[in-house]
């Protein structure tokens, strides 16, 4: 998230004033009946809210009329953007460890309750079982139809150590009550572990401590296997991302330079290109990483830099689809809260955006049997008002893929996923199956 400082009106009046002079009579008169029209349409508001206030049947609280309201023109927008009135603004300003505590995941707002991106790992919601794509449609028995996604969001937090139930309604089953103990959110490392001779860093979120410990994690992995790094496997799955700075570092652990992502807003000049640093630390190491449709943004970020770059292996699912950068813009000062503004999409090296269709793997490899992969996977496109992506081609007959399954008779607690990606460091397909990537 980045912090943009609104314009202050004198500038942009004057602004206004300079350009307006260099335009015809025609010209100003158009845009002169444009603004009265605006101003016509806005006064239905305050018509509206002295209505409500003079005749609706029981008392009314005008500044949660107006929060909702601008939240209702935020959210129509597309899932992403909202409105956090000053007390949200300072709650998300100060979360720091010890202050506030939750239940560990990524959500979003879909059909009037809250809808599950993922979990994160080690957390009460990863505990508990909870998935991609349940609904959580109660709070300690109190309904959330209504509600906005900040109000949801505050109801779950809360001191550690106090309980909470929510009720979960997950595809094909029946709704159940989960009963969480609040704690505080730890800011996840990267972890890694050595199996059948090939490190496995798992990156379970982007925060302030993701880089520094996955090159932690990769020095103890050399030192473990004796100064040589066969192969490596990057873990990116139920990556709800985080951070834009740390994928860039993560990525720049891969590649010697070059491009990572860019961004684009609204405006043809609106373009901003990060590259990665120079020196990566695992040259001409294999590297295949794992994503799957709870990968979003910053995971993204970094499968689809390793993907175009040709440094990396992409298998598993097609991830999330979350290509889009939200700006947090404070609004006067942050004494009346804040907009969380969608202002710009993520596009990778090659130029492909991310919004909404995701990074598609180099080889499909499902983690259940291909009776339980039936279902629907949950991604950015189904969610309400999601941001289309421009760049999508028209709709041709889709091919299907070519999907991996684990064979009759795997273990429940298997990783398939894991499994074949060590298969292929070790079984010596890595380099045939880059160049069949491209």
């Amino acid at each position: 998230m980045k912090y943009i400082v609104p314009v202050v009106g004198t500038v942009a009046a004057v602004a206004l004033f300079a350009f307006s002079n260099f335009n015809s009579g025609s010209a100003i008169a158009a845009e002169t009946s444009k603004k009265a029209d605006i101003y016509k349409q806005l006064q239905l508001f305050p018509d509206v809210l002295a209505r409500v206030r003079a005749d609706y049947v029981v008392d009314v609280q005008d500044e949660l009329l107006i929060e909702d309201a601008i939240n209702g023109m935020l959210q129509s927008l597309d899932p992403h953007s909202s409105y956090m009135n000053a007390e949200a603004f300072r709650d998300m300003q100060n979360v720091t460890a010890g202050e506030y505590g939750g239940l560990g995941m990524e959500v979003t707002s879909d059909s009037g309750f809250v809808k599950i991106i993922a979990p994160i790992d080690n957390t009460p919601a990863y505990k508990a079982g909870i998935k991609a794509g349940d609904y959580i449609t109660e709070i300690d028995g109190d309904s959330l139809i209504g509600m906005s996604l900040t109000d949801a969001v505050d109801q779950m937090r809360g001191k550690p150590g106090e309980p909470i139930t929510v009720t979960v309604v997950r595809k094909d089953e029946e709704p159940m009550e989960i009963t969480m103990v609040r704690a505080i959110i730890p800011q996840n490392r990267a972890t890694y572990k050595i199996q059948d001779g090939i490190p496995v860093i798992r990156i379970s979120q982007f925060n302030e401590k993701t880089e520094s410990s996955m090159v932690s994690a990769i020095q103890s992995a050399r030192k473990d296997l004796g100064g040589s790094v066969p192969g490596l496997v990057l873990d990116l799955r139920r990556n709800p991302g985080g951070l834009l700075d740390q994928s860039i570092k993560v990525s720049s652990a891969f590649l010697n330079g070059g491009d990572v992502v860019s961004t684009r807003g609204r405006r043809a000049n609106d373009v901003q290109e990060y590259g990665a640093e120079k020196g990566e630390l695992l040259k001409d190491v294999p590297v295949v990483v794992i994503i799957d449709n709870a990968s979003a943004s910053a995971a993204e970020i970094v499968a689809g830099a390793l993907q175009d770059r040709g440094r990396g292996l992409v298998i598993g699912a097609t991830s999330f689809g979350k290509g889009s950068v939200q700006s947090i813009i404070p609004l006067e000062g942050g004494r009346q809260g804040a907009l969380r503004l969608t202002t710009q999409r993520y596009y990778t090296p090659s130029g492909r955006s991310i919004q909404g269709t995701g990074i598609e793997p180099d080889i499909f490899v499902s983690a259940t049997p291909k009776d339980e992969d039936a279902r629907k996977s949950f991604r950015e496109s189904d969610l309400p008002n999601a941001i289309k992506n421009e760049l999508e081609a028209a709709e041709e007959d889709e091919v299907e893929a070519v999907v991996e399954y684990p064979p009759e008779g795997f273990a429940e607690d298997g990783d398939f996923q894991l499994d074949k990606a060590i298969e292929i460091l070790k079984s010596g397909q890595y380099k045939a199956l880059m160049a069949a990537a491209g």
